[in-house]
């Protein structure tokens, strides 16, 4: 159900033309947490129902300074900018 709702959400984008990484998500955490204990916080979230589906989305490594990089889905690195313009607006 969960890669289901991903296609959905990447579908509507590619209507609209946005990217779904500046798409405002409400609901969702991101949580920093140090390498050492980066699986006890995973299992902890994960014991609850409403975090079934956390997951590690990546790592905090050193590099240039106030740069944000990805890895694509072709393995290679890109730069995460910053949103220029509006964010689009929630319907709540």
């Amino acid at each position: 159900m969960i890669w289901r709702r991903r296609l959905d959400a990447r579908a509507g984008a590619e209507i609209l033309a946005v990217a779904t990484l500046y798409l405002a998500n409400e609901g969702k955490i991101v949580v920093v947490a140090p390498p050492e204990e980066a699986e006890a916080a995973l299992a902890a979230m994960r014991s609850h129902p409403l975090g079934a589906c956390a997951a590690i989305a990546g790592r905090v490594q050193q590099g240039e300074p106030g740069r944000v990089t990805m890895r694509t889905v072709f393995g290679g690195r890109r730069i995460v900018d910053m949103l220029v313009g509006e964010q689009l607006p929630r319907i709540c």
